[in-house]
């Protein structure tokens, strides 16, 4: 929507405190599992939290998190009418499989943008301390919506240690960075750093190579918050190659993430 100044109106999320955007530059490197890792860091930490799937052509929030299947009721809140969300660990969760999960992949550009846009502001939140949105990989038309309408508080660039992932997260990075945006980067997280055997606990195999994380920050000016290893103890038996995000031995580090962040 544009006023007559042609300039784009902002969606009011008047209940919401803080969003925070999880981006990559390609798929694969662990974004949506960073997403509900922070959301369930934050939520334990005694927050508010809200978890929004933007990932429209590859939504797989509601696998994460445990919520397939859920379907939302509308709720008349004030003269307008609200969307429940899923709530999983104290976590308010929202996405588009929620509603048609198949045909999600056909949508593209605007109809794809305008739903998502739909959904975010006629969600009942409630009153949260943090929105966190995982963003789908890349620049499209997805981020450039979300970027134009909403009050971003902040950005996580989530990579993999190599350098075509790097590579790809830079362009991520150029777009929220960029002066018509100009939302701040509250750091890098580097997925995947190592693989250390549970045999063999102080070993370390830098299996996707080693320092991308660090070059990427360093290239932004901004920190690697953290470096979150790849550790099969935490595999989800019912979730095939997902991880789960509440297992002890990935929880530390989207603790420290999340302490990272809010203080």
């Amino acid at each position: 929507m544009t006023t007559k100044n042609n300039t784009i109106e902002k969606i009011a999320l008047p209940t919401v405190k803080n969003i925070i955007v999880v981006a990559s530059g390609k798929g694969g490197v662990g974004k949506s599992t960073v997403s509900a890792g922070l959301a369930l860091a934050l939520a334990r930490d005694g927050r508010k939290v809200g978890l929004m799937d933007a990932d429209i052509y590859g939504a797989s929030i509601p696998l994460l998190t445990g919520t397939e299947g859920f379907k939302p009721l509308m709720l008349q809140v004030g003269e307008t009418p609200r969307m429940t969300p899923a709530e999983k660990w104290g976590i308010k969760i929202q996405s588009i499989a929620y509603f048609i999960d198949e045909k999600a992949a056909m949508w593209r550009g605007p109809m794809a943008s305008n739903t998502l846009m739909q959904l975010v502001e006629q969600t009942a939140w409630g009153e949260l301390d943090y929105l966190v949105i995982d963003l789908p990989p890349g620049t499209g038309d997805i981020q450039l919506s979300l970027f134009q309408r909403l009050d971003v508080t902040g950005a996580l660039v989530v990579t993999s240690p190599q350098s075509i992932s790097v590579s790809d997260a830079a362009k991520a990075a150029e777009l929220i960075v960029h002066e018509q945006f100009k939302i701040p980067i509250l750091g890098v997280v580097e997925n995947m750093s190592w693989f250390t055997p549970a045999a063999h606990p102080a070993e370390k195999y830098f299996i996707f190579g080693k320092g991308g994380g660090q070059r990427l920050a360093t290239r932004y000016n901004v920190p690697l918050l953290v470096q979150i290893p790849v550790v099969m103890e935490s595999a989800n038996e019912n979730t095939d190659h997902y991880i789960n995000v509440g297992h002890e031995c990935i929880a530390s580090y989207f603790s420290k993430l999340a302490e990272l962040i809010t203080n």
